[in-house]
């Protein structure tokens, strides 16, 4: 929960100015490598836990909100640098988010839409990357949470009370 909340603290707080003159698809680049960067370092977490299952609660608990404001940001900036980007001109932050939560739950009220190309295409992204986060994201945590409990069970066959 601290670290959700720090993350929502961050996206609020810190300033989007400098990667407005950055290009979209360098700064999508860079995002989707922390993203990932971050999901490995979970993984290696999980799989060396004492506690593998509460060690996937807490990497779902980071990847998770970072994955959507990670996208957020991005429509945030794309919104001010183009206000024909949405229906909804001038997206403020909490429009960006929720915007973002709105296409990850694959609800799609209308309200806010993409109306540029390049915001459609982000969406797109967004859209097959909510698939591969959904699917193999969590497989991924979970096979690391199965793999750690596996390789801290004993094997039956070295038991010395089984050989007898």
């Amino acid at each position: 929960m601290a670290s959700t909340a720090v993350l929502v603290a961050l996206y609020f707080l810190v300033p989007f100015d400098l990667i407005e003159a950055v290009p979209v698809w360098a700064t999508l680049t860079t995002a989707l490598l922390v993203l990932f960067a971050v999901t490995a370092w979970q993984v290696r977490a999980i799989t060396r836990s004492a506690h593998p299952r509460v060690r996937a609660i807490q990497a779902l608990a980071i990847t998770a909100p970072l994955y959507l404001l990670l996208f957020a940001a991005m429509y945030f900036v794309m919104a001010n640098a183009d206000l024909d980007a949405f229906s909804a001109q001038g997206l403020t932050r909490l429009d960006a988010l929720y915007f973002t939560v709105t296409v990850f739950a694959t609800v799609g009220f209308g309200d806010v839409s993409p109306t540029s190309q390049a915001t459609r295409l982000l969406v797109m992204v967004q859209m097959i990357l909510n698939l591969l986060v959904l699917g193999a994201g969590i497989q991924v945590l979970l096979g690391a949470v199965q793999r750690s409990r596996r390789d801290e069970a004993p094997d039956p066959m070295s038991d010395p009370e089984r050989s007898s």
